[in-house]
């Protein structure tokens, strides 16, 4: 199905372009219509004024000579005065003249006589009835013979006693071809004109549709580099219409307001996520507390310094105590790794052989490494590559459920385009769609152990380096772990 066009499709400097473009065009059909019709408006008037002026002539002149005239004034002498004056009077209005009695019956005609018909031309009824119902009884009908336009004029002659004595016709041709030559010549010349008006409309349209859109390209630019989490530039415009400052003295305070904005939720993150981070901490460190207390306590009530079994118990006793002191000290550091980063101390190595150096700690033979390249040289701080590396894979172990029989962790390193690819493959139990969206919380964990840092300290490092860390993962079916980070040196 052919979708329908759609204008809000167009860019705004195209439709600004094309809307200039109808316009003329619009303008241009407008006039030549406006000069049509009154090329032809004048034509008529002309012609109208014309019929006019011969047919009060000839009146005059007809007048006078039934003033003159010796016969008495009957319809039925009409053809005995102008019997020979009709035609005198033909020739010197240069116009056909014709008689008519008052029931619209052919009296005399100044047409010649071979010209003339058997039966001699009767007004039509109709004309008559018009011409009896006007007032000044007077009518002009319009008639086309052979392509030609004809104007018949038809009036009352009266006597001395203002009686009608005849109807007089006057068969006008409108000759049209003067202002159809008129009209032709002109038409050319407004093409022409209309010519060089299009292209230089063109061009305007062009330069102008493009000066209107140029500083709204550049605020829409801006716009659209707007963010959040970056500092936003003002925009400066020197030749900018009245509209266009508005615009963006509005852009330039929404960015002034959006810092401010910035900085209060950043904070806010901080005070937020630290009060979180402590509450975490806080219940962490409770929990190995209470099973000390409860052992100090025990061993207070069955101590015999007499019982043969002193030695063993005070050991367990000891160990048990160890256990509970070096948990809390696992949580005081995590906590102090998360809190606070140590400095980068980059240097130029070898990201292929750091991985594979990285691997050699662990002794799951279920680990596999694999790189296209054998080396890949970037600058990267060794301690945190390294640390990057070890809890990933750590992560992926731990993923992986132990009486699971097929254990795999693939670890693969990769050169795209001018960035590091690292990537950290596991078969284990993958992640739910709830917690997806939560993985890299500082304080999320779906292990048992743990405070839930490890990811959340690998995504700070990556970031810090420009870089990105995203995964893949199906439930049942494993996780993937994939780091990226430019290659600078």
């Amino acid at each position: 199905m052919i979708k329908l066009f759609n204008i809000r499709q167009i860019s705004l400097r195209v439709r600004i372009f094309l809307s200039m473009i109808l316009l003329t065009l619009i303008a241009s059909i407008l006039i030549a219509s406006v000069s049509i019709y009154q090329f032809r408006n004048e034509a008529r008037e002309y012609h109208q004024e014309r019929l006019e002026r011969k047919e009060n002539a000839i009146v005059e002149h007809i007048y006078y000579i039934l003033q003159t005239t010796t016969y008495p004034l009957t319809t039925e002498n009409v053809p005995l005065i102008f019997k020979e004056r009709i035609h005198e009077l033909s020739n010197i209005h240069s116009l056909e003249i014709n008689m008519h009695d008052l029931e619209g019956n052919s009296l005399i005609s100044s047409k010649a006589l071979f010209e003339l018909d058997t039966v001699k031309p009767k007004i039509k009824e109709s004309t008559l009835k018009i011409l009896r119902s006007t007032i000044e009884k007077r009518y002009v009908d319009f008639d086309v013979v052979n392509g030609v336009q004809y104007r018949s004029s038809y009036s009352y002659i009266k006597d001395n006693k203002f009686k009608p004595l005849f109807i007089l016709n006057l068969p006008y041709e409108e000759d049209t071809d003067f202002y159809k030559n008129e009209l032709s010549n002109f038409l050319i010349r407004f093409g022409q004109v209309y010519s060089l008006m299009f292209i230089i409309a063109i061009v305007l349209s062009y330069f102008l549709s493009s000066y209107i859109t140029k500083s709204l390209k550049i605020i829409t630019d801006k716009i659209q580099e707007t963010n959040l989490n970056h500092q936003n530039k003002k925009i400066e415009l020197e030749d900018g219409s009245q509209e266009i400052n508005l615009l963006v003295e509005s852009y330039n305070n929404m960015v002034d307001k959006l810092e401010e904005s910035a900085i209060k939720l950043a904070q806010s993150e901080r005070e937020q996520a630290w009060r979180e981070m402590a509450k975490q901490v806080a219940h962490e460190i409770k929990n190995p507390l209470t099973p000390m207390r409860l052992t100090v306590q025990n061993f207070q009530r069955r101590f015999d310094e007499n019982d043969p079994n002193v030695k063993s118990k005070l050991d367990d006793y000891s160990k048990t105590l160890i256990q509970q002191i070096d948990t809390m000290s696992a949580v005081a550091n995590a906590f102090s790794n998360f809190a606070t980063m140590p400095a980068q101390q980059n240097e130029t190595l070898n990201v292929v052989k750091i991985v594979q150096l990285s691997l050699e700690i662990f002794n799951e033979n279920y680990i596999q490494f694999s790189s296209l390249e054998k080396e890949i040289i970037a600058r990267f701080d060794r301690t945190q590559l390294i640390r990057v590396i070890t809890n990933l894979v750590k992560n992926a172990i731990q993923s992986i459920p132990d009486e699971q029989e097929n254990k795999s962790v693939f670890v693969t390193v990769f050169q795209e385009n001018n960035n590091v690819i690292i990537s950290v493959k596991d078969n284990g139990i993958g992640v739910s769609e709830d917690n997806k969206s939560r993985i890299f919380e500082p304080k999320f964990t779906t292990k048992s152990s743990g405070m839930g840092l490890g990811l959340a300290i690998i995504k700070n490092i990556i970031e810090n380096y420009n870089g990105t860390i995203t995964f893949n993962s199906e439930l049942g079916n494993g996780t993937e772990f994939i780091v990226s980070f430019p290659i600078t040196k």
